[in-house]
């Protein structure tokens, strides 16, 4: 989970890799009308979240053990996901200008890069939370991987 950019596809792929789980990317749930609003550079809405949420979850009911990658930017949505049963949250944290370098050298993503902002707005930061680990995206890939893998080990997950 985390704000756009943030290399949750990369990091997502990886750990399902580590742990020989399948993988989701979270937003190729996305209806066409969320899209188009990303790509038009407007912020989606809860309203328009909702459903997008729904369709993880029914997808994570159906895949026991599926890594997904998933922005969950607000409690409230991590609350929804967490409804698909017991769940860990990997947090890709990092800082703003290291995300905005990232969007600004990505390519064929349909989200607008103007749009970090309103995801860094909306971004309720999951810090005590039950089930969450923060991991910092500006170290390593290797580090990062074997950090969350050791931590989701200890949070009573699947062994890597």
């Amino acid at each position: 989970m985390g704000v756009a950019g943030c290399g949750k596809t990369t990091f997502g792929q990886a750990l399902a890799d580590a742990l020989g789980a399948p993988y989701l990317e979270g937003d190729a749930l996305h209806p066409p009308g969320n899209i188009a609003k990303m790509t038009g550079g407007t912020p989606l809405t809860d309203v328009d979240r909702a459903p997008w949420l729904d369709l993880i979850v029914a997808r994570m009911k159906e895949t026991p053990g599926i890594v997904v990658a998933c922005s969950a930017l607000k409690r409230s949505y991590r609350d929804r996901l967490r409804t698909a049963g017991p769940l860990i949250f990997v947090h890709l944290r990092g800082a703003r200008a290291e995300i905005k370098a990232r969007l600004a050298v990505r390519q064929h993503h349909f989200m607008a890069p103007s749009l970090i902002d309103s995801q860094f707005a909306t971004l309720e930061d999951p810090e005590g939370e039950p089930g969450v680990i923060t991991i910092d995206i500006t170290q390593d890939r290797a580090n990062a991987l074997a950090g969350a893998l050791a931590a989701i080990k200890g949070q009573g997950g699947p062994d890597a």
